[in-house]
């Protein structure tokens, strides 16, 4: 078979299944694993480089409002590689190319690709989603396999704090205006022996106030801006250093969002590992490979 992936999550998910040799092409901000690097790349940013985050925040809700893409697609690259399968997502706007472009270039297409929308809300669904992809790849045990592998880890973490103290968090996806995370987060803080102080568990992140998340009033403030790296998030977290320690939280954490927070992949379990060692670190352990930076 041949795939073409146009999300991030998905190509993690395909490679994480074995599937990474049925990978004919991605997107430009698919950078897991290593070999996804040396694929064909079908995407661009329409959003110029070098805005602040307030400008990027700008420019996103520029564009939706009139209708416009945030992400453009080499078409005539896609029909070059004569793909079998195209997954991509419609959950999130400004996540992946236009689930309906998709649609639209893929019925336009020689072979009648089919199109695979993966558009999970919660942890649980995240993990069903792998299950969907093996079985649409002619894989179903292997998703399966992901599926309950991934769960033991997860229940491994809840076994480990349970009977802990269960710190307030408050999850910002991003600072500049302050976003609250949604959708699988405030079940990964759960998991991982927390409270979420603001999110809710399969609902959209949301914009907040500085004077709500004080109001919070938080143990730990995690910041994962939605696609960065922890080196990124942490010179986030340094232009508004201010309204962070205004939130008088006992620890503030910047962490790999784009590793394993932000894509709705196999990698969300790294995430929770991750913040059971941060909530708990008599507890738990660190994951290896993940990048955090204690503000």
């Amino acid at each position: 078979m041949r795939i073409a992936s146009l999300v991030p999550s998905a190509t993690e998910a395909l490679f994480s299944l074995g599937l990474g040799d049925d990978v004919v092409a991605v997107t430009h901000e698919c950078d897991w694993p290593a070999a996804a690097l040396e694929r064909p790349r079908l995407t661009r940013s329409e959003i110029p480089e070098g805005l602040s985050p307030r400008e990027i925040d700008e420019a996103v809700r520029e564009l939706t409002a009139k209708g416009e893409a945030i992400y453009g697609l080499d078409s005539a690259e896609l029909e070059r590689l004569e793909p079998d399968l195209i997954v991509t997502q419609a959950l999130c706007a400004v996540c992946a190319v236009s689930y309906d472009d998709v649609c639209s270039i893929a019925g336009a297409l020689p072979g009648d690709p089919s199109v695979l929308s993966l558009d999970p809300e919660t942890l649980d669904e995240v993990l069903g989603d792998l299950v969907r992809l093996g079985a649409e790849c002619g894989v179903p045990e292997r998703g399966d396999s992901l599926r309950r592998d991934l769960r033991r880890r997860l229940d491994a973490v809840r076994a480990a704090v349970e009977g802990a103290p269960r710190p307030r968090v408050v999850a910002l996806e991003w600072l500049d205006p302050p976003f609250i995370g949604g959708h699988w987060v405030p079940e990964m803080i759960e998991a991982a022996g927390g409270v979420d102080a603001l999110g809710e568990a399969g609902v959209k992140s949301r914009t907040g106030t500085w004077d709500e998340l004080r109001a919070a009033a938080a143990d730990v403030a995690v910041v994962m801006p939605c696609g960065l790296y922890a080196d990124e998030a942490a010179a986030q977290a340094g232009d508004h250093a201010g309204e962070l320690e205004a939130l008088n939280a006992k620890r503030i954490w910047a962490v790999d969002a784009a590793s394993s927070f932000s894509r709705p992949g196999p990698r969300l379990v790294d995430g929770v590992e991750l913040l059971a060692h941060l909530l708990h670190p008599d507890r738990a352990e660190a994951p290896p490979g993940l990048e955090f930076r204690r503000l």
